[in-house]
């Protein structure tokens, strides 16, 4: 799997696990951060859970508590590589 098709998965995810249903995939910048009023989400620390406990379903990782995981997993693009390097060992 490419970065790209996890990048367009992860972003389909939080639209749906956070229901962020006004918002498209495109929406979202792959270099913006998820939890910073920049990337116009407003996701808090229990769409950081929800999106912790999809990725561990979805690709079998794990990132922690939603602290760690905010502090950890800043971006799409992060979050990617991180799924990535994961699943490539």
């Amino acid at each position: 799997m490419s970065l790209e098709q996890i990048k367009q998965e992860i972003k389909e995810m939080i639209i749906e696990e956070c229901e962020k249903d006004e918002f498209e995939p495109s929406d979202i910048k792959d270099d913006v951060e998820l939890f910073s009023s920049k990337s116009g989400l407003e996701l808090d620390s229990l769409d950081a859970l929800s999106i912790s406990m999809a990725l561990k379903k979805m690709y079998g990782v794990r990132l922690g508590d939603s602290k760690e995981f905010r502090r950890t997993v800043t971006t799409i693009e992060k979050l990617a590589e991180f799924i990535h390097s994961e699943k490539n060992g």
